[in-house]
């Protein structure tokens, strides 16, 4: 890798696409985005065009390009990393057979999700696919397009996720990668192939889904229409790339087993790695880019709950720091104040129907209180999640925090002490495009490994422990927490 080897990062994020430019160094060089929106026909549907993730692609790739000297003839290898679950439709002429793609967090296929539950018992397809099910996932996503938009699935010919679509526009081959195919519900989390059992189950063809491969593997090259388009050097390797999550996850360092990710954004998501999934009707599995799983639980609130909180309380006349700061000026434990953080629900599991509250309230609490009883709540919340995937002895040695919750530092104190586990935070933010530079460099050749690639590529720079006074008054609290969620679900359901 010579001094002036640059790589390319592709990230189709569901706000956004950006495209930056990366030294061998792991430094990003110029990160350029442009929004795209989402399309809402109907309430709990959520789409995107494809063809504006490519137009977007375009206009970003040429702005890097153009801000770094020469940057075209210097870019060894192009990685991309896509929002995942988006499903995408093409024909055997490249075409879209629909206009758009269903997301991440769209909700049409609860239909197919509640027929499939009710037919069949996590004992069959969790040792199979390692997930419950959910209408994230694209199998059932392709259900419903096969059922309400017949014509679009008969003439398509592959199944792509977003990033697959870009690859696909930047260098003319299909694939998928295990990363997007692990937490589709259709692949064989045994053999890391599709699964013919989930497939006929689902009654989805075979036919139209790509080969699963690395994503290490270098997928293709840039063709000459893509050069013309984006001022991309004809004949640059394109790389399979992964789904952004454990992009991210292993461009903020987290890389081995045993080490916990912690993505603090309008949700929470806490990932353990581990060398198996964990088979759980509550816990999901992704596989990692490099051979590892990463086990998941997934708490709907997150930075919703303080933004909520800032709406309710202050009209959001303060700052995320001010209320902050106000909850600093309360003990841990706030007092016995507890705040049970549903506030939409639960995505997973037996309880979709929680909601949030407030308990133990005493005429003794004020404001201090009741937002951080917030900040704790959200995190007792996971560790509920986690103490879940620990069951099966999975030691959590340390939690890298990624995202907009890693800026917090109140907020990262509590959770160390909450879930008696250091966390660490990483210099660099953008994990996603650092994951994308990292598979780039290990894939051309210059790092044995995608651990190695991290030692180069990330550096850490606050470490927070727990505080044993906070350690005892949250172990006390704990249980009672989990008193009032379980006896509350009645009433929950009664609601």
């Amino acid at each position: 890798m010579n001094d002036k080897s640059l790589f390319l990062a592709i990230d189709v994020g569901t706000g956004s696409v950006r495209a930056a430019l990366v030294d061998r160094s792991g430094a990003i060089l110029k990160l350029v985005g442009q929004e795209h929106q989402q399309i809402v026909p109907h309430y709990g549907w959520a789409e995107q065009r494809p063809e504006d993730w490519w137009n977007g692609a375009i206009a970003v790739v040429g702005q890097v390009l153009a801000a770094v000297p020469d940057a075209a003839n210097r870019i060894e290898a192009i990685c991309a990393c896509g929002q995942m679950h988006g499903t995408v439709l093409i024909d055997a002429a490249g075409q879209l057979t629909r206009d758009t793609a269903p997301l991440w967090n769209d909700k049409r296929a609860q239909p197919q999700v509640a027929t499939f539950r009710k037919a069949h018992q996590p004992d069959w397809y969790l040792p199979v696919t390692a997930n419950p099910p959910t209408p994230a996932w694209p199998g059932f996503k392709l259900q419903w397009m096969k059922a309400h938009d017949p014509d679009a699935y008969a003439r398509a010919s592959t199944v792509f996720m977003p990033k697959d679509y870009i690859n696909f526009r930047l260098c003319g081959e299909r694939a998928l990668d295990w990363t997007d195919a692990s937490i589709s519900f259709m692949m064989d989390s045994a053999t890391r192939d599709w699964s013919p059992s989930l497939l006929e189950t689902l009654g989805l063809d075979r036919a139209k889904l790509p080969p699963i491969r690395s994503p290490l593997d270098v997928l293709g090259s840039v063709t000459d229409a893509t050069a013309a388009a984006t001022g991309l050097r004809k004949g640059t390797p394109v790389l399979v790339g992964g789904g952004d999550y454990p992009v991210s996850m292993i461009g903020s360092g987290v890389v081995s087993a045993g080490t916990g990710s912690d993505i603090t954004g309008t949700s929470s998501i806490i990932t353990v790695l581990a060398k198996t999934p964990m088979l759980h009707p509550e816990v999901s599995n992704v596989a990692t880019l490099d051979k590892l799983w990463g086990r998941f639980m997934l708490l709907d609130s997150g930075g919703d709950a303080v933004r909520w909180a800032r709406r309710a309380f202050h009209q959001n006349q303060l700052s995320y720091d001010d209320v902050t700061r106000l909850a600093g000026e309360a003990p841990a434990g706030a007092d016995g104040l507890f705040f049970l953080p549903y506030l939409s629900g639960e995505r997973f599991g037996d309880h979709p129907n929680s909601r949030a509250q407030f308990f133990g309230l005493a005429a003794k609490h004020g404001l201090p209180h009741l937002h951080r009883a917030i900040l704790e709540g959200v995190a007792f919340g996971v560790r509920k999640n986690i103490e879940i995937i620990a069951s099966t002895g999975v030691h959590l040695e340390q939690i890298i925090a990624a995202s907009g919750g890693a800026k917090a530092e109140l907020w990262l104190q509590i959770k160390a002490s909450m879930y008696k586990t250091p966390i660490i935070v990483p210099a660099e933010p953008e994990g996603g495009v650092i994951g994308c530079a990292m598979l780039a460099a290990t894939a051309m050749g210059h790092f044995p490994s995608l651990e190695a690639a991290a030692r180069k590529f990330v550096r850490f720079v606050r470490e927070f422990h727990p505080e044993p006074a906070a350690v005892e008054a949250y172990d006390r609290m704990m249980p009672i927490f989990e008193r009032v969620y379980t006896q509350s679900q009645g009433i929950y359901d009664d609601l």
